[in-house]
């Protein structure tokens, strides 16, 4: 395997790991009528706003990627500048959202915004994702460690992130790189670091 940085013919494998890994971590395909959506929410804006802060693992095929913005505030302008706006023109504002598709749909409309307690110290943040063919051979921690040193390089002081509150794996591995937790609820569980 090789860890490299993202190029533009790498945007459909990473919106299909979004998908092979939005459940908590494991496959949510079977979930979404429409495969784009978890991409277009959690993903698509990294690669459009803050490509040069992604990277992959490809073994023959992408497997696994790490996204990041060092600038929280700054990358949730843009999203609602020049992301959002695009995708509420195709996806309507559901009333009375029941779907998997229609919760992703209103956070279109309603994105969440981070905690303005968490950014004095940790303003940067990203998203890592592995398929289980990559995952526990130190791809995820040679990804993370490259990131934080990028993000590092800009004068960030330090970075967060937030994990599913059922995704176990992933709130074992955090810690292993210096991540504690600053914030949980039934939901989410935030994690951050000092860079």
């Amino acid at each position: 395997m090789s860890i490299r940085k993202f190029r533009l013919d790498d945007e459909y494998a990473v919106y299909d790991i979004c998908l092979r890994t939005g459940e908590a971590g494991a496959d949510a395909s079977d979930l979404y009528e429409d495969p784009r959506l978890l991409g277009h929410v959690y993903a698509g804006a990294y690669l459009r706003f803050t490509p040069e802060f992604a990277s992959v693992v490809e073994e023959g095929a992408v497997l696994g990627y790490v996204l990041g913005a060092p600038d929280t505030r700054e990358f949730e302008r843009r999203c609602e500048q020049e992301w959002w706006p695009q995708l509420r023109r195709r996806y309507a504002d559901p009333v009375a959202p029941a779907t998997p598709d229609e919760r992703l749909m209103q956070r279109i409309h309603h994105p969440g915004h981070a905690r303005e307690d968490l950014l004095g110290q940790y303003p940067s943040h990203l998203h890592i994702d592995l398929l289980p063919q990559a995952q526990g051979k130190g791809y995820g921690r040679s990804l993370m460690e490259a990131l934080l040193e990028e993000l590092a390089a800009t004068g960030s002081p330090g970075v967060h992130l937030g994990i599913d509150a059922r995704n176990a794996g992933a709130q074992q591995f955090y810690p292993k790189l210096g991540f504690g937790e600053v914030y949980r609820d039934e939901h989410v569980v935030l994690m951050a670091r000092d860079l």
